[in-house]
């Protein structure tokens, strides 16, 4: 019977001849019976359009909702809605309003190979939870980046599924309030944070491609969330860091490649909750300006089996600390500078990191200007051979790991779809 309504839908869709005209396409979706397939012609559909019942919406890779730059072109305001194989575009421009291209505040819903473009907001769930999302594209609107809207905007709205979708030239993909939300194999770039947690907790962040933005991933009083198996590249500028964290506990941040950004991992008052630590095993930390930043000398954090790797800096500490009340254990480091005279694979003697000149910097952050100058070298290399202040010492690993471990993090990058098997869910929503 759902077929059967689903062929005369589609049947009368491509005989209205006002189907591209305003309101056409929302009466279709209000006289369609629930569970009713709604097969779109190839063409532009005029939004916006609310969806008030479960249906399912066909775009067969052909057929476009046009918002025409105003207000939200879709909001779902039901459960068990699919939308696939459409483009979404051209939603209003206001902030306040939280003008998008898709608004979801329903659950079980379904929204996969679907296009959004120039939207200001991508996607806004709020109190919406088990959707899929998946293998969608977004991008916002041709602005500044901070005048952007966010790509996802996701607010207390737990347990959704999003994966295998692409994001570029959109503000912040960004999750309040919400947990247990998966977030994986996607590729998000050339945004402002690429994935930002504030006051949401227990959510994961597996196997995305974060590159080319200001701030790759950003956990802000975030506990306990997993951040495992992702290429987080080239976060750089004045305030670019691969992955940040502000006063977050729990964490477990494990088999990751952090390469070419201005600070790899960066710890301010991090963790929060004495009970709880901050855990990075198996990650590959290279080519950035800083491997390691903490804002202050802290505790709690702990690092093991991690590659550090040509960072102009392995590890700095503001404010005149030092990071040897962090838990250093079995990481290799490529500047250690001692033997291995047994063979075992572990140096005999401690890695160990001093401050030198480099102390200006660390101290008096708008010294970094002239960090690599040959000033501030040549002063470096003065310090070294005769040290006239007292050097600090910054960082002690009592048996650091003499050669490059091999992990998973350590191979070359691979593509970001997971090889995982699905769950009975995802295979129902394929």
């Amino acid at each position: 019977m759902i077929r059967r309504a689903a062929l005369v839908i589609a049947a009368c869709a491509a005989l209205l001849p006002g189907l591209a005209q305003a309101g056409a396409l929302q009466d279709m979706i209000d006289a369609a019976p629930d569970g009713a397939e709604i097969v779109l012609p190839a063409g532009v559909h005029e939004g916006p359009i609310v969806i008030t019942h479960p249906v399912v919406i066909d775009g067969q890779g052909a057929a476009v909702i046009d918002g025409g730059g105003t207000g939200t072109v879709v909001t779902i305001e039901t459960n068990g809605v699919t939308l696939k194989n459409l483009t979404i575009r051209n939603s209003g421009r206001l902030h306040n309003k939280v003008d998008a291209g898709l608004r979801i505040h329903g659950s079980f819903n379904v929204i996969r190979d679907v296009r959004i473009e120039n939207s200001l907001f991508g996607m806004d769930l709020t109190q919406a939870s088990n959707n899929v999302l998946r293998r969608n594209y977004i991008s916002s609107k041709d602005m500044p980046l901070e005048m952007r809207g966010d790509s996802v905007r996701i607010w207390y709205s737990n347990d959704n599924i999003f994966e295998q979708n692409h994001i570029e030239h959109s503000r912040d993909f960004v999750i309040w309030y919400s947990e247990g939300n998966k977030i994986r194999d996607n590729r998000i770039q050339h945004g402002r944070y690429g994935i930002h947690f504030m006051y949401a907790h227990e959510n994961f962040v597996e196997d995305n491609e974060i590159s080319d933005c200001v701030v790759g991933i950003f956990l802000m009083y975030a506990n306990d969330i997993r951040v495992t198996g992702n290429q987080i590249l080239r976060a750089w500028g004045a305030s670019g860091m691969g992955v940040g964290f502000k006063e977050t506990s729990g964490a477990v941040v494990e088999d990751n490649k952090i390469l070419g950004n201005a600070i790899g991992i960066y710890l301010d008052p991090s963790p929060w909750d004495p009970d709880k630590t901050n855990e990075f095993h198996r990650n590959h930390i290279a080519y950035n300006g800083v491997g390691v930043e903490f804002h202050t000398d802290w505790v709690g954090n702990n690092f093991s089996q991690n590659n550090f790797r040509s960072n102009f800096t392995q590890v700095s500490v503001r404010g005149r600390g030092t990071a040897l009340r962090e838990g250093w254990h079995g990481n290799h480091w490529d500047d250690f500078a001692g033997f291995d005279r047994d063979g075992d694979g572990i140096g005999d003697s401690p890695y160990e990191v001093y401050n030198y000149a480099d102390r200006l910097w660390m101290d008096l952050p708008p010294a970094q200007f002239f960090r690599g100058g040959i000033a501030l070298s040549a002063l470096d290399f003065v310090e070294r051979l005769a040290p006239f202040t007292e050097p600090r010492l910054l960082v002690r690993e009592a048996a650091p790991v003499v050669e490059p471990i091999e992990h998973a993090a350590a191979v070359a990058p691979t593509a970001t779809q997971s090889d995982r098997p699905k769950t009975a869910l995802e295979m129902l929503t394929q």
